[in-house]
């Protein structure tokens, strides 16, 4: 299963789109949609808004795969919405969410709402997003 065309747009109104290099809220350079810019990559000067949605498949897939072969069975909504949530928290993260088992989704994707120890008040909406997407 992939990240349907809703899923694509359900990220890109978490993560913003922006055609140019910036600092997300780690420090870690970003551009497009969320995308960390890696070893190699020069986007100095900037992208098209065509480039920033051929890079966000390309991160995608990549949880796209870790869903298919984790949880083969999801609905198109909770496939988005777990998208959404491995896209923002990473692969790791996604299978610490995942071995708590598919009925444990609900309860345990609210725990995710913090920052360096701290409650974040917007990753708690986004989690909450994502639970409603997820339960649609």
């Amino acid at each position: 299963m992939k990240t349907s065309a809703n899923g694509l747009k359900f990220i890109e109104e978490q993560e913003g789109l922006r055609l140019n290099v910036y600092l997300d809220s780690i420090g870690k350079p970003t551009i497009g949609v969320g995308h960390l810019v890696l070893p190699g990559e020069d986007f100095s000067e900037g992208i098209t808004q065509e480039q920033a949605y051929t890079l966000l498949a390309t991160d995608v897939a990549k949880i796209d795969e870790v869903l298919t072969r984790l949880v083969p069975n999801l609905t198109q909504s909770q496939h988005d919405a777990l998208s959404s949530f491995g896209f923002n928290l990473g692969v790791g993260s996604l299978r610490m969410l995942l071995a708590h088992g598919i009925d444990q989704i609900p309860e345990q994707i609210l725990r995710w709402d913090k920052a360096g120890g701290k409650e974040v008040p917007a990753l708690l909406a986004r989690r909450q997003r994502e639970l409603s997407l997820f339960q649609s």
